[in-house]
């Protein structure tokens, strides 16, 4: 997996910059300075890296695949913790300190980067915030993702938050 994510970042950012380069030369200004940075970086990655980050994507999809031989789905945590508060940048994992935004998605990326479905739903733990859980299911095979999360839900296993809307009429 972490092998998996080094490989999605490297694809992400060399096709990110390639689909932004143009404005990145004409209207750099435009970008926040994280992300033109993150752009820039990606636009200058040895081709050989990526072409080699290709390769290991094809390699980690059929051995992720080979999985569904044996399960219907996979249930696995979407992120390392509970979901952070609005606002926050920092969260500690085994004792280290670490940057929400570059990995709370650490358990997300290796699925995602290789195509597979993926129903993310929330579990609720002694009232406090809720803990992220990945349903993963083969490709094109997005209903039963569904249809399980569904079943979670009835189960009382996940919810999804009540959202209080106030009528401004």
């Amino acid at each position: 997996a972490a092998r998996a994510r080094a490989a999605a970042y490297l694809i992400t950012a060399a096709e990110g910059a390639a689909l932004h380069l143009d404005r990145l030369r004409s209207r750099a200004g435009d970008f926040d300075p994280a992300v033109r940075d993150r752009l820039i970086a990606g636009a200058m990655l040895p081709a050989p890296f990526v072409e080699r980050a290709q390769r290991f994507r094809r390699w980690y999809r059929d051995a992720v695949l080979a999985l569904f031989r044996d399960v219907d789905v996979i249930l696995a945590p979407s992120t390392p913790v509970r979901a952070p508060r609005s606002g926050q940048t920092t969260f500690v994992l085994d004792g280290v300190e670490l940057p929400v935004r570059p990995n709370i998605g650490v358990f997300t990326q290796p699925i995602s980067f290789i195509g597979l479905p993926v129903a993310a739903v929330p579990v609720w733990l002694d009232g406090g915030l809720p803990l992220g859980v990945q349903v993963i299911a083969a490709p094109w095979n997005e209903a039963l993702c569904l249809r399980v999360a569904h079943h979670l839900e009835r189960e009382g296993a996940v919810r999804a938050p009540v959202a209080i809307v106030k009528d401004t009429r």
